[in-house]
């Protein structure tokens, strides 16, 4: 029997990670969350993950330049963005860096169905 996707959500706004946290978890999930590029990276140095969703802007840097950072860490896990910045401008960004998709807040519907479907590949359970 698979265990449940393990998630890394990345966002710097407390209120909006601990939701998407939250309906992850309901989703099946099971979720780590992280405020930084350096509290990220050390996750990651330490823990396995399916997932990871990243946030755009981060106090320490930007999610492009984690995506770029995950990618050479672990390059075997999809990231896929989710942000309030909703320029195309952004979303080529995040594609040239890699990610497998970009979803504007507040589109968490979209964001759960993304999720869902980049988690169908891997060895994991999603609910």
């Amino acid at each position: 029997m698979s265990s449940p996707c393990r998630i890394l959500c990345i966002d710097d706004h407390r209120d909006s990670a601990e939701m998407l946290q939250m309906l992850l978890v309901e989703e099946g999930h099971d979720v780590v969350g992280a405020s930084s590029i350096s509290e990220a990276l050390d996750l990651v140095t330490r823990e396995a993950f399916d997932l990871y969703v990243l946030d755009r802007r981060l106090p320490d840097g930007t999610g492009i330049e984690l995506c770029h950072r995950l990618a050479q860490v672990t390059p075997s896990v999809p990231c896929i963005f989710y942000s309030g910045d909703s320029y195309e401008v952004h979303r080529e960004q995040a594609m040239a860096a890699g990610a497998e998709d970009y979803i504007s807040k507040p589109n968490i519907e979209t964001l759960i169905q993304t999720i869902t479907k980049v988690l169908s590949d891997r060895e994991c359970t999603t609910a």
